[in-house]
């Protein structure tokens, strides 16, 4: 049930405030995921929409799926909001909270940095920390994009 309320909350923000929008986004992305000692490679796509809060700042949400590179692991489903910074006219520096099921439910966190390159596509790097009952896990990505 929280899965179902968490992904409601995301689609009507996303509706709520459509005349303040900056871009949409979406991407692929990959890197390295590891709890207790092991590591594994991880792949993904996700999409998602930044408003405008005036010149400097922006809050976003994103909708994910993300795969751990390894037999028997599920896909991990996320809902994610970021608020941060701009830099310059081509950067966004920020910070994400959100809440990821599929293998497990957990609450996760991170930071990262996007940098445009051109008019359409930009290039990120995220780290996230998955906060689980079980283990907690870090990811760390770096992701390709084209904002429209």
């Amino acid at each position: 049930m929280r899965k179902i309320a968490l992904l409601g909350a995301v689609a009507v923000a996303a509706v709520a405030v459509p005349a303040q929008a900056n871009e949409s986004r979406a991407e692929v992305r990959g890197g390295i995921a590891w709890a207790a000692g092991q590591e594994e490679a991880v792949l993904g796509v996700a999409a998602g929409h930044d408003f405008d809060l005036g010149t400097t700042a922006f809050f976003g949400v994103e909708g994910s799926a993300d795969k751990i590179l390894v037999d028997g692991s599920d896909i991990v489903w996320g809902a994610t909001g970021r608020l941060g910074a701009k830099v310059g006219t081509a950067g966004k520096i920020y910070g994400t909270a959100g809440y990821s099921f599929g293998d497990g439910d957990a609450f996760h966190a991170g930071a990262g940095y996007q940098h445009k390159l051109g008019s359409a596509a930009y290039l990120k790097v995220e780290y996230r920390h998955f906060f689980d009952d079980v283990v907690d896990v870090n990811t760390a990505a770096v992701g390709l994009g084209l904002t429209f």
